[in-house]
């Protein structure tokens, strides 16, 4: 937990830090100088025999061993291929039975192929009976597209026997930048990458991901993740010498009569997620103080009372009223967060959150993205994100099941949800609350979007196991019951 005040930056990759996201560009540019220096192939050996590592591992838990086991690498042209075969080389050392289809034909790694032969390694044109593990090794980092028809048909066929899947670097037929699948690709158990995470380990589903150290020398990326300890570091802590209003004061203005449970919701989780104070300002202030009787709460914003933070919008409705609240919160000099309803009426009027000196903070899902960009994120949602919070001069928090969070000019955050379970009614409504809490302690308006993302899709994914021992539906209000524990547990 951090106390207020307090700021660390962490920008190693060492467990429990700040995780990093780099190109392939970054990669190869890092690459260079270790395969200049090194004997030829060297580099390629240290990769594979990471990944052999890592399927022994896979084998030893599926199968309880590895000697003996039928393991099976399709095998493209690039140096993917290489690691494919050159990792089932040491496969083969250690009494695996391996073989391989080669989708390439000649233009498979020479070298490589040679190694995976003079050890007993076998060609196939089909994949084998009885397989325990397959190899993706299509392609890498370079690769575009989706998996052409002898690849595809390949497999399809492993899909349909349940035959589990380690993808060498990126599963095969998915965008390395994007994490777009646009066709038939590769469904992987495990990916192992080498040097440095990429793009699509966070924004596709690539099953577990291992990253192996090769000894790459990488700068630190403007694409990055929170994990728990970073977030933990962020979360605010009372000092000794704080008190309700030091720790900060998170204003909601939200609910309507039609929709007076988003006030509910989104007050709540505010209270979840700060110690100091949360005041409310709107139509549901009975529903409020019903729920939440250590809210302060009035009908207008007017007389709430001294806040740090603002949030706006969800439930408040798109009518006249609804729009001088939106352009109350946005005409101070507070942080403010704008979800929901008044994104729609910011839509309308731009102009109202462009130039302000003070964070602003937007969280569309896609629908709400499309009317303030005239147009849907598309493929590129980090790159959409980008845009969109450089032409408005707000930090975008886009939703999805990976959530990118973008602020002009600065880092863009990934924070994959794991498992969908956010995704339910009235969730977006928790993360406002959340998010706004944490601007009032004092979080700049990225790190606060950013954290409580993270703890937001942890809560969801506890709510969801709560009680056990299965993971079953849950509810914007069971994810808003279970901030606390999420927090804890960081």
């Amino acid at each position: 937990m951090r106390q207020r005040s307090t700021q660390r930056d962490t920008i190693e990759r060492d467990g429990n830090v700040m995780l990093h996201y780099y190109s392939a560009e970054a990669i190869r540019a890092a690459e260079a100088p270790l395969l200049a220096s090194l004997p030829t192939g060297a580099l390629m050996r240290r990769a594979a025999f990471g990944l052999a590592t890592v399927i022994g591992r896979e084998l030893v838990a599926r199968t309880g061993g590895v000697a003996g086991r039928r393991v099976c690498a399709v095998v493209g042209s690039g140096d993917n291929g290489g690691d494919a075969l050159w990792a089932g080389t040491f496969l083969r050392r250690r009494g695996a039975s391996v073989s391989a289809i080669l989708l390439a034909g000649d233009r498979t790694h020479p070298r490589a192929l040679a190694a995976f032969r003079r050890a007993g390694g076998r060609v196939v044109e089909t994949l084998p009976p009885d397989l325990d593990l397959v190899i993706d090794g299509v392609v890498g980092i370079g690769g575009s597209g989706p998996l052409r028809p002898p690849a595809a048909a390949v497999f399809g066929a492993v899909d349909e026997a349940g035959i589990p899947v380690v993808a060498v670097d990126v599963p095969s037929g998915i965008d390395v930048h994007t994490g777009a699948a646009e066709g038939p690709h590769v469904r992987a158990t495990v990916t192992v990458t080498f040097g440095g995470l990429k793009p699509v380990h966070a924004l596709a589903d690539c099953g577990r991901v291992d990253l192996i150290d090769i000894g790459l020398d990488l700068e630190p990326g403007d694409l990055r993740g929170f994990d728990a300890a970073e977030v933990a570091a962020r979360w605010p802590r009372p000092g000794p010498a704080d008190d309700k209003y030091t720790q900060g004061v998170a204003g909601i203005l939200a609910g309507s009569a039609t929709y007076p449970g988003a006030a509910v919701l989104c007050v709540g989780a505010a209270v979840a997620t700060t110690s100091g104070m949360v005041r409310y300002a709107g139509s549901a202030a009975a529903h409020v103080l019903s729920s939440w009787p250590e809210v302060i709460a009035t009908e207008r914003p007017e007389t709430a009372g001294r806040v740090q933070a603002w949030v706006v919008g969800p439930g408040l409705g798109t009518d006249d009223t609804a729009a001088e609240t939106l352009e109350f919160a946005l005409r101070t000099d507070l942080p403010v967060l704008v979800d929901a309803d008044g994104l729609t009426l910011l839509a309308a009027r731009p102009e109202l959150v462009r130039g302000r000196s003070a964070p602003t903070v937007l969280t569309p899902h896609a629908g709400e993205f499309a009317r303030l960009a005239s147009g849907p994120p598309g493929a590129d949602r980090v790159a959409a994100a980008r845009r969109l919070a450089e032409d408005l001069g707000a930090t975008v928090l886009l939703k999805g099941h990976v959530t990118v969070i973008a602020e002009p000019g600065g880092p863009v955050y990934l924070n994959p949800a794991g498992e969908s379970w956010s995704a339910t009614a009235g969730s977006g409504d928790v993360l406002s609350g959340m998010i706004g809490a944490l601007l009032a302690s004092g979080l700049p308006a990225v790190e606060a979007a950013a954290a409580a993302a993270f703890v937001h899709s942890r809560a969801a994914n506890l709510s969801a196991a709560d009680p056990g021992p299965h993971s079953t539906q849950t509810s914007a209000s069971r994810i808003l019951q279970h901030i606390r524990t999420a927090v804890a547990r960081l």
